[in-house]
This record gives C-alpha cells, structure tokens and sequence, in this order.
C-alpha cells in the first residue's frame, strides 16, 4: 500500500477568520498550493487511488484539487488522534489497502504523528508543512513490513 499523507493547504490565520474552524476555506496562496501539488501527485498516482479527507472544507477543498471523487471520514477532521486515522485507513490490512494508493489529506499535529509512527514506530511532533505530501510505500523486507518514505515534498518544491 502507498499511503500519501497531504496536509491542507494555507487557509489563512484562524484567529483572523471569521468562519467556524471546520468552515475555514483555502485562500488564494492555498488554492494555488492545492492546485500545484495535485498537478505533482496526478503525474505520479497511478489510474486507480482513493481520495479519504477531513470534513474541514479547508481539507477537502486541498482534496477536490486532484479531480477525483473524494470520501469525507470525520475521524480524520482537526484534532483527530492517530488511532481514528489508522481505523479510517483500516491500517495495515483493511479494505482501503486493496486501493494500494490511498491519499489522506488532514491536519497537523495528527498528520506528523502519524507519519512518525509509521516511519519511527514512535507517535512524535513531526512537522507536516500547509500544502506538503509525505509519500509512504509499504513493503516486505526478510518476512518483516516496513514503511518507507518515498517522498516528502512541500508545495512550493512541486
């Protein structure tokens, strides 16, 4: 399975915004960093993925760039922890592995934690920048899974 871990692009200061943290929407710098990476993960992706996204409109706004039919799970929404991302996912052997490229677009802190898990086997603050995709790729070593980092790429590098 590839898991593309994609942080919601810039939706401005929350403090500043007058909309419900869920309601806050991509500003122009984050819809052109949607639009940039989705550009970059549609020359990479193959034919067939699935789209999982937070019920934030800032996620799945970042989420609808790519073009493809997108399926909202509140477990991935702000403040979700890294338990309720892996029941979204059914990690590691659930039905979303028979997708084998799943993107996930959520929020930081849950976003790095679980890139840190899956990498480190820790749950650690790792940061996940507005707009970037962490590309992870599972596979068999010697009879063991492991999880390895095929790309990390921020929106301005895509």
């Amino acid at each position: 399975m590839d898991l593309i871990v994609w942080r919601h692009a810039d939706a401005g200061d929350p403090e500043a915004d007058s909309a419900s943290d869920a309601g806050r929407r991509l500003t122009e710098r984050g819809r052109k960093q949607a639009e940039r990476m989705a550009r970059w993960l549609q020359a990479r992706l193959p034919e067939r993925y699935t789209v999982l996204s937070s019920p934030a409109a800032r996620a799945r706004e970042t989420a609808e760039a790519l073009g493809a039919k997108v399926r909202v799970d509140a477990r991935l929404g702000p403040g979700a922890d890294v338990a309720h991302c892996l029941a979204a996912l059914d990690w590691p052997q659930g039905p979303e592995a028979r997708s084998r490229h799943v993107v996930l677009v959520g929020h930081q802190p849950t976003l790095g934690r679980l890139v840190s898990l899956l990498l480190s086997g820790e749950e650690a603050d790792w940061s996940v920048k507005k707009g970037a995709v962490w590309w992870l790729t599972t596979r068999e070593r010697e009879g063991r899974a492991q999880v390895v980092l095929r790309a990390a790429i921020s929106p301005d590098l895509a």
